[in-house]
């Protein structure tokens, strides 16, 4: 009898795990990923603005030196690159509907998280790395004409802000996506998890 009372003691203490709700799930995951999707269309349309901005300066404005241009194009392929990653995640989350099929969208959720950690990667670095250099030689010629503490102000400031956005701003803003998704993923494999 001590063991019946001993297995009944241990089964009332296991965790009741809450079922969930399909439609709270689905409208909770649909606008999350309206809000991450709104953020990757903000992001495509500075990118545009400032895809426009850098081809009105190579095309209208008259440089002396090739090094200047060549700055300029370094950063426009460097920011088409990234034009058309953000065009590509922008896909991924707008291919399917959350509500039509929530297990079709669990696996676009898990290729749009990869893809988002392979742009935290490598690839940023890169990205970072092309910007400053082709900041570089455009200030080659630009600053030309600046005495040496306008030079060391300019290049200082662009360096500390290029800085602060890789080792601070990056980290930041890929850590509070990824939990975002962290926590669209587990709603949508517990919601999975509970009609198996």
């Amino acid at each position: 009898m001590k063991d019946f009372d001993h297995l009944m003691s241990v089964w009332q203490e296991q965790p009741v795990h809450d079922k969930l709700s399909v439609d709270n799930v689905l409208k909770q995951v649909k606008k999350d990923v309206n809000s991450l999707a709104g953020k990757l269309r903000w992001s495509i349309v500075a990118m545009v603005a400032v895809l426009i901005n850098s081809f009105a300066v190579m095309f209208f404005l008259v440089f002396n030196s090739w090094v200047t241009y060549a700055g300029i194009s370094i950063m426009m392929v460097c920011m088409l690159m990234y034009f058309t990653l953000i065009i590509r995640h922008y896909r991924i989350l707008n291919r399917h509907d959350a509500t039509v099929n929530p297990t079709e969208y669990l696996i676009t959720l898990h290729e749009y998280q990869k893809q988002r950690a392979k742009i935290a990667g490598w690839f940023y670095y890169i990205y970072v790395l092309l910007i400053s250099l082709g900041l570089l030689l455009y200030f080659y010629e630009v600053l030309a004409t600046f005495p040496l503490y306008g030079k060391i102000m300019i290049y200082g400031t662009t360096g500390a802000w290029l800085l602060f956005c890789t080792f601070y701003l990056k980290r930041r803003i890929f850590m509070n996506e990824q939990e975002k998704l962290n926590v669209m993923i587990d709603r949508l494999e517990r919601l999975k998890s509970q009609f198996e």
